[in-house]
């Protein structure tokens, strides 16, 4: 029986135990026999997880050595510094070449234990710039719900664990097998779309003050319209070359990916709190032809806007409203 340990360390979140716990609990064989023996277990007896639980855990380092996957939750703020005992009981493990995957901000145990050096991995949205900032050598990507590397696997935040759990009973076991699993879990075997579906793209930052407040505030109410980067350069009176330099100093992106954003996020105020058709929302956005909305649509969100509308239509509250 394949044999999972769930590393429990201080201020654990409590979510991103339970849904591999669950996940890989519920896993059959096709007698039905349990596919995984599933053993939490900490470095000290008594774990304080967030929301103030107080958990009692029965095994210690040690089950990290016999594990042949090993599962490390995300912690909330304010956990203490990991041990150099945890440190060096993944190191042995990785060493030993067990499988280990991270959930949500768990990523970051296994960054600061060099366990994803030069490795592509994920994390929650929110936290992905601090994990590229304070890591600098891993290659993060903040769209997916979770990466693979093969011995080493990162997941996307909250739900996306049940993702990556059921990859890799596939992985172990077969897709008859995930399927099962997946349906114990209520979730399908694969989501359309990536994390990026999920991130908030506010209106893209207008410096207050400066001297392209007036050109940010144009470009909001013209965003239905055809505009070219010269005449954005044009109307900030400045020749091209100087605009761009310029832009790119203030906003931290080109203008051309500024006026991407700003319209990839009016479509999906749109798509969530409207009943237009795509085409229409095409046109409001200034994409022009629904083909091409499709296409940049789904390079920035990483789904398409039926399936955006279809998640979010009327499920996400109208600013102003209270809601």
């Amino acid at each position: 029986m394949h044999s999972v340990a769930i590393l429990l360390l201080d201020r654990v979140i409590p979510f991103d135990m339970a849904a591999p716990l669950q996940t890989f609990d519920w896993t059959r064989l096709p007698g039905g026999r349990p596919a995984y023996r599933v053993r939490p277990c900490a470095e000290t007896p008594e774990v304080a997880a967030d929301g103030g639980l107080f958990l009692r855990v029965g095994r210690g380092l040690e089950a990290l050595a016999d594990a042949d996957t090993i599962i490390v939750p995300g912690r909330a703020d304010g956990a203490a510094p990991l041990s150099p005992a945890v440190v060096a009981a993944l190191r042995r493990a990785a060493g030993a070449g067990t499988r280990i995957a991270s959930v949500c901000v768990g990523a970051f145990v296994l960054a600061e234990a060099g366990l994803l050096d030069g490795l592509r991995a994920t994390t929650h949205w929110m936290a992905a710039d601090r994990l590229a900032r304070d890591f600098p050598r891993v290659e993060v990507r903040p769209d997916v719900l979770y990466v693979d590397n093969g011995q080493i696997l990162t997941s996307a935040g909250a739900a996306a664990a049940l993702d990556m759990c059921l990859h890799m009973v596939r992985r172990d076991l077969g897709s008859a097998v995930a399927a099962n699993t997946a349906r114990m879990s209520v979730m399908p075997l694969e989501r359309e779309g990536g994390q990026a579906q999920f991130i908030v793209h506010e209106h893209p930052p207008v410096p207050r003050g400066s001297a392209f407040e007036p050109l940010f505030e144009w470009l909001e109410d013209n965003l239905a319209h055809e505009v070219t980067l010269g005449a954005m350069a044009a109307r900030a009176g400045m020749s091209e070359r100087t605009f761009g330099r310029r832009f790119r100093e203030q906003t931290g992106t080109t203008p051309v990916q500024w006026l991407l954003r700003a319209r990839v996020r009016r479509a999906q105020y749109l798509l969530e709190n409207s009943d237009h058709t795509v085409e229409r929302i095409a046109q409001q956005s200034g994409f022009g032809s629904p083909t091409a909305f499709r296409e940049r649509f789904r390079k920035v969100v990483g789904t398409t806007p039926h399936a955006y509308r279809s998640a979010f239509h009327g499920r996400r509250p109208v600013a102003g409203t209270g809601s």
